[in-house]
């Protein structure tokens, strides 16, 4: 795998503003633009995954004449993980929308010095030598991604899976590298600082599920 994240925040971007709002602890009181900027970011981030994909010439016909352009060999799949991925899964459809899609429904069990994952809910295509984008906004321990790669694994081996989130915290990608064993990358707007004693990522911006949907019980 490539051993440096790709981040967002480390260039002069207009998706800096996003994060910015995603952040503002008064600005994303207001929900609906919380979401929003998650699509946003989503849909940046699909952009910048995009070059580095495998294309070739393909010729299409004007009503003047005839061009070649660059296209996709193969679109990727998209892979979600639930709840808090769903807004930023909107952007990666939205510029990838032959893409076809798979949700993961994962959560965390807190105890007093660790936490552990539950999945509840898996729905997978075919991802036999396909390029895999896999969508999780936070990524904390890396616990539910890696929890996610495994069962991914069910269905096939993908030719690379890019790794996606909105903020990533040191833990969570050291956990990956170090038990990923096939061809990955990783893609964010931040890393972030470190986890805190509950693990949630500092300064982060608190719980994307939470503030995109509101608060569970």
């Amino acid at each position: 795998m490539d051993n440096n994240p790709f981040v967002l925040s480390e260039q002069r971007s207009i998706g800096n503003h996003y994060l910015a709002e995603l952040r503002d602890s008064v600005v994303q009181k207001d929900r609906m633009r919380f979401r929003r900027n998650m699509e946003r970011l989503g849909e940046i981030l699909a952009y910048e995954v995009s070059k580095v994909l495998a294309y070739k010439l393909r010729t299409v016909t004007t009503p003047l004449g005839e061009t070649s352009i660059p296209m996709l060999e193969q679109h990727p799949v998209l892979i979600t993980i639930l709840r808090a991925g769903i807004p930023f899964h909107h952007g990666f459809v939205s510029v990838f929308d032959h893409a076809d899609s798979g949700f993961i429904g994962a959560y965390r069990n807190e105890g007093e010095n660790a936490i552990t994952i539950s999945v509840d809910y898996v729905s997978l295509p075919q991802l036999e030598g396909k390029p895999v984008i896999l969508i999780d906004p936070m990524l904390a321990t890396g616990r539910s991604v890696l929890a996610a790669h495994k069962l991914m694994l069910e269905k096939g081996m993908p030719s690379h899976v890019y790794i996606v989130s909105v903020v990533a915290a040191p833990e969570g990608i050291r956990l990956l590298r170090e038990n990923i064993s096939v061809p990955f990358s990783l893609w964010t707007c931040a890393v972030d600082e470190k986890l805190n004693t509950s693990f949630y990522i500092v300064p982060g911006l608190g719980d994307a599920g939470d503030l995109s949907y509101g608060t569970k019980v």
